[in-house]
């Protein structure tokens, strides 16, 4: 896909940055190696204890692209990547964590796609990659359209796949709930009308990293409950009945395959 310099195509990736020295230069170098060279990097530095911080000052030296920041108390995920999306001048948000991993022609591909059929909210399959980069488990594979109801039966949409156009729909933040803050953006996205359309090709790769509370999604039973119920404003009879959706498919993903 052929690039221009002004913002109508520029995107703005969205990343925490929290203890990441382990995998943050693996990152970095995905994002380097794409096609689609019209970005901007907008890194959040969340009071970390290792080295991240001088590893992003170093990256920003490296490519006028990047832009770091850094919070001058913790403040989570969520709060962190709002910060960042305030930040972002970007028509497209795109979002990749700290120890994650696009395909070189992430990007290209999925900006096309949203142009060439003019939709302002998608995602892409994706892959799993151990600590060492390894690949494990299958790739997880999309739908091609995803709506508010169809999220809440299936967590189909994974942070580092998901872009959406600002300036058509506006910039949504992060919610300030503990947990699933990416959870609750898609669903107040898809609420508001706009579906999300994913792309089949395997694009990105989330890195499992050993006894993350992500690795753990059995143990969460309650806590979904409880997220839905703070989030959508549920019944606890209709958080029950979107768990069990969401608890069946979870099965499936994460212990059948």
């Amino acid at each position: 896909m052929e690039n221009t310099n002004d913002n109508s195509g520029l995107v703005s990736i969205i990343t925490p940055v929290y203890n990441a020295s382990r995998f943050l230069e693996k990152t970095a170098e995905s994002v380097f190696k794409q096609t689609y060279t019209n970005w901007e990097w907008v890194l959040v530095d969340d009071c970390s204890t290792d080295n991240s911080w001088e590893i992003l000052t170093s990256l920003q030296k490296q490519d006028s692209r990047i832009k770091v920041f850094k919070n001058i108390e913790n403040l989570k995920s969520g709060k962190t990547r709002n910060f960042a999306i305030k930040k972002a001048n970007g028509t497209y948000i795109a979002f990749l964590d700290s120890d994650d991993l696009w395909h070189p022609e992430k990007l290209s591909i999925q900006i096309a796609f949203m142009i060439n059929n003019g939709y302002n909210f998608t995602h892409t399959s994706y892959g799993y990659v151990d600590e060492e980069g390894n690949t494990i488990k299958s790739t997880f594979r999309v739908n091609k359209k995803v709506t508010y109801f169809d999220l809440l039966k299936r967590t189909e949409i994974s942070c580092l796949t998901a872009v959406y156009n600002a300036n058509e729909i506006g910039k949504f933040y992060m919610s300030e709930h503990a947990r699933k803050q990416d959870y609750a953006l898609w669903l107040a996205i898809l609420k508001s009308g706009t579906p999300s359309f994913g792309i089949y090709q395997e694009l990105a790769y989330y890195r499992q990293v050993k006894n993350s509370a992500t690795s753990k999604k059995y143990k969460l039973i309650l806590k979904h409950i409880s997220f839905l119920k703070e989030t959508q404003n549920f019944s606890t009879i209709k958080a029950l009945y979107y768990t069990s959706y969401w608890m069946i498919n979870g099965f499936v993903r994460y212990f059948l395959k």
